[in-house]
């Protein structure tokens, strides 16, 4: 997904799946449960999905590209993400390709497609990834890799139609591979990088039960998309956007 690199990643929904989606279950007494025990195996049906990406928080328009600058453990990065004229249909779903590549002194350590699609109630969906990572010029590692409907592989929403403040959701699911989640901390903060000030900001706050040390914060703005993020915990990992360009 949107970042500086893997490690850090209506459609009519039955109302058992967007409670497991969402993971706002609640188990007895009132308690809520935790994502990670809530079955979690939401319907897809192809028919319930739109042909464009449009959510004002994630709008993805072919021909557009995100840059970013930022640094991972002290290095400098570089991040390219173009939204591609290319789809790929998943579980009967025509998603939009996304091509990710992230560089640091001029050589490509990362090279990613990404599968998104937006339901019909404005939800964008997270079908998959075909990641790389390069030492070299060498392909060293595909680790983060999957596709949904593929090895009890599901999609998530990376981004709801409406976030709201304590939501909390699933944006991938492979078990032990690709297992992120987020949470809505907030959806009315500003935040200013390279490419302009933002206001109407929604922040969320990323993790994986993969990685329970890893912490970040992510920032999208409207109009726009993801704009900013930072870890806050486990590390020093910082990510900005400097230009968006549609051709």
């Amino acid at each position: 997904m949107f970042g500086m690199s893997t490690s850090n990643k209506r459609l009519i929904v039955t109302a058992l799946a967007v409670l497991a989606v969402t993971a706002l279950a609640c188990g007895g007494g009132g308690k809520k449960a935790s994502p990670t025990t809530v079955p979690y195996a939401p319907t897809i049906d192809p028919a319930a999905f739109a042909d464009q990406i449009t959510n004002p928080y994630f709008p993805l328009t072919p021909g557009t590209t995100y840059v970013y600058e930022g640094s991972a453990g002290g290095v400098a990065e570089h991040n390219e993400v173009t939204v591609t004229n290319e789809t790929k249909t998943i579980l009967g779903v025509r998603c939009v390709v996304v091509h990710d590549v992230v560089t640091q002194d001029g050589e490509v350590v990362e090279d990613t497609l990404d599968w998104y699609a937006q339901d019909s109630e404005g939800n964008v969906w997270y079908f998959g990834e075909d990641t790389k990572e390069y030492e070299n010029g060498v392909v060293t590692s595909t680790a983060g890799s999957w596709e949904a409907g593929v090895d009890g592989a599901q999609p998530g929403i990376v981004m709801k139609a409406s976030p709201q403040v304590g939501d909390e959701y699933r944006q991938e699911y492979y078990a032990g591979e690709a297992e992120d989640m987020a949470k809505v901390l907030d959806v009315s903060g500003t935040r200013t990088v390279p490419a302009g000030s933002y206001a109407d900001v929604v922040e969320t706050e990323d993790f994986s039960p993969l990685e329970p040390d890893i912490v970040e914060r992510k920032y999208y703005a409207p109009g726009i998309g993801f704009v900013y993020s930072t870890r806050v915990q486990g590390g020093q990992e910082e990510t900005e956007l400097v230009s968006v360009t549609t051709s």
